[in-house]
């Protein structure tokens, strides 16, 4: 089996779409709607997860064939939490500031649904390969939903992208005004529930 595969490639590509993890399997909602209110923390927590699933996935695919059944849950978990802390203290090394505004929700990324069932469903039953794959396409997945999200209630609610102005003062003078609505977690939810509308009327068998 090559190293693109039909097989391999519906493990990248699936999840970026069809079977995407929040929109179609509903997982990872927490910190989809907490990290949100800006594009820059959803950038960094997208970007992390990517990678830690990725590599979780490929070291749970390594040592699947030596790992006791009875102890694989508690393996993951200190697979996951050891990617976690070293993700954590390289953000903040480098971008303090965005790891700031994450909180806690980098340390959460230990119980993200999508790390744990993708380890338990694909990494436990595959080579590292197509598991590595398999992350890179749930994280990507993950990753763009939050973008999505996170454009919109940044544009709307302050009129700014990563922290730039984009809408003119021009336009503030003639009378239009941020949607304070839009920073407030309750939007999040909201423009969540849109896009699986729209992704589900285009899709009906999702």
């Amino acid at each position: 089996m090559g190293l693109f595969s039909k097989q391999n490639k519906e493990a990248f590509t699936t999840p970026l779409l069809n079977n995407n993890p929040v929109t179609v399997q509903v997982l990872g909602i927490c910190s989809a709607l907490a990290v949100t209110a800006q594009l820059g923390p959803a950038l960094v927590m997208g970007i992390s997860v990517t990678i830690i699933v990725a590599l979780s996935n490929v070291v749970i695919s390594l040592l699947r064939n030596t790992i006791p059944n009875r102890i694989r849950i508690i393996v993951q978990l200190v697979v996951v939490a050891a990617l976690v802390t070293i993700v954590s203290l390289i953000l903040k090394a480098f971008v303090y500031d965005v790891s700031v505004q994450l909180s806690v929700y980098v340390g959460l990324i230990i119980t993200n649904c999508i790390l744990m069932g993708r380890l338990e469903a694909f990494a436990m039953a595959n080579k590292p390969w197509a598991s590595l794959l398999d992350g890179l396409g749930n994280g990507f997945g993950y990753a763009s939903i939050l973008v999505i999200v996170a454009f919109f209630r940044e544009l709307l609610g302050s009129g700014s992208l990563l922290g730039y102005q984009v809408i003119p003062e021009s336009v503030y003078e003639l009378g239009y005004l941020n949607n304070g609505l839009m920073i407030l977690p309750p939007m999040a939810l909201i423009l969540l529930g849109c896009i699986i509308w729209v992704q589900r009327a285009k899709n009906p068998e999702l």
